[in-house]
């Protein structure tokens, strides 16, 4: 099995410990740069919070978010060998176990959003294959029913910075855009649900 390169977890209980990503097609693990600016934006403490990694990959977004004390992080991923290479790392990680629950499951991560219940969870991560946006449009109208952020939490989108905001905007009428970077290659963005 080829593995490309490690990338480290930046901050929380697994602070500094590295995450080995496959050499594959479409995987594109967030940047250390992205993931520090939003969880800058998320703050240190994520407890009291459910999230869900909808398109897991290297896991990058889903283990920083364990690692900051969520209650429980659901990470879904549809590639079998990518999959698999999820749990290889966790079990590594939980050497050193944090005060959450990480559920990894093996799956479309879309239609997970679907069979979710409205508002069951407070933070969500979007960030699919760049290769395929109408991935991003159906996981970002669910994803704008399932979560509920409280204030603390709420929907991030990573996609290509050639995408269209207003389009995502007009996806999540009820959110507000409040936080967003872009890299040469990559937009971030953090919705929060607006205030009614």
């Amino acid at each position: 099995m080829a593995l490309s390169h490690r990338i480290r977890i930046i901050g929380g209980v697994w602070r500094s410990r590295q995450i080995q990503v496959l050499d594959q097609q479409d995987l594109r693990p967030s940047s250390d740069r992205v993931r520090e600016t939003l969880f800058n934006w998320l703050g240190p403490d994520l407890s009291g919070l459910k999230a869900i990694d909808v398109f897991a990959g290297s896991g990058a977004l889903g283990f920083e978010a364990a690692s900051r004390s969520v209650d429980e992080v659901v990470l879904i991923e549809n590639d079998k060998r990518i999959y698999n290479q999820l749990l290889t790392q966790y079990q590594l990680l939980t050497s050193y176990p944090t005060r959450g629950e990480v559920k990894i499951l093996h799956g479309d991560g879309v239609a997970y959003l679907e069979g979710a219940r409205d508002q069951s969870a407070q933070l969500i991560f979007l960030d699919p294959p760049f290769s395929q946006p109408d991935l991003l449009i159906r996981a970002a109208q669910e994803a704008g029913r399932v979560c509920h952020d409280q204030g603390r939490g709420g929907i991030y989108i990573e996609c290509p910075n050639s995408f269209d905001l207003t389009e995502l905007e007009g996806l999540l009428p009820n959110w507000t855009l409040i936080k967003s970077m872009e890299t040469a290659q990559v937009k971030a963005v953090l919705f929060r649900r607006s205030s009614s």
